[in-house]
């Protein structure tokens, strides 16, 4: 059977109330929890680091999907996995020796993901394809959360999905940016593994009910 892993992000829950946000996660059927991490540098926005990710160590039972949108993620992979992380991403754009950091990665004790922009040819990934465990493919400009999909992402899901099977690469497709229940169906028709879903989980009125919608 096809892969249908939903990944809410907690870039848009209640912080405030993060202990049960992350409850919520648990008890639902989401499959991962994803978490963005921004440095304002990279992405004009900042989010959170290790204090955060202290928190989701303490309380998280789904595995943990942490997506680095920061300049020299090497200096800070391996703090990140002590910290819970289950696979670490990082960008494919900020990365001068990325064989280097995945093998790092890897190294600790974490699955390890290349992050694309919305303008970054998949192309790019020809000599990293079967190094790596995931290929996240970004659906909208990385920064912020709420923003509008990028229809052209379906295109790249399918050469993606192409350059996989050539290099016999077991790499998973996740799509992150816009997912809500309108186009959640066509990405996993169009070949994603897993949807990072943020806005549409967290701002509906049954979110456990939400992320069952999502997989469907």
């Amino acid at each position: 059977m096809k892969t249908k892993l939903i990944a809410p992000s907690l870039l848009s829950a209640d912080f405030g109330n993060l202990e049960k946000e992350i409850e919520m996660l648990n008890r639902s059927q989401a499959d991962w929890i994803h978490i963005d991490v921004m440095d304002g540098r990279f992405v004009p926005n900042i989010s959170f680091g290790f204090p955060v990710m202290k928190i989701v160590k303490n309380h998280a039972k789904k595995f943990v999907d942490v997506h680095l949108m920061i300049v020299e993620p090497e200096k800070y992979v391996e703090k990140f996995i002590d910290f819970g992380a289950d696979l670490v991403s990082v960008h494919y754009e900020t990365c001068t020796h990325l064989h280097r950091t995945i093998d790092l990665i890897q190294n600790s004790g974490a699955k390890a993901g290349v992050v694309l922009n919305p303008a970054t040819p998949v192309l790019m990934l020809e000599d990293i394809i079967s190094e790596v465990d995931l290929v996240l493919l970004m659906s909208v400009n990385p920064g912020f959360g709420g923003q509008q999909f990028i229809e052209n992402t379906y295109k790249k899901i399918a050469e993606t999905r192409d350059l996989i099977l050539s290099n016999n690469s077991t790499a998973l497709i996740e799509v992150d940016g816009g997912v809500n229940l309108e186009n959640a169906a066509k990405l996993f028709e169009s070949g994603a593994d897993v949807l990072v879903a943020g806005n549409s989980v967290f701002s509906s009125e049954n979110p456990e009910r939400t992320i069952e919608l999502l997989k469907i």
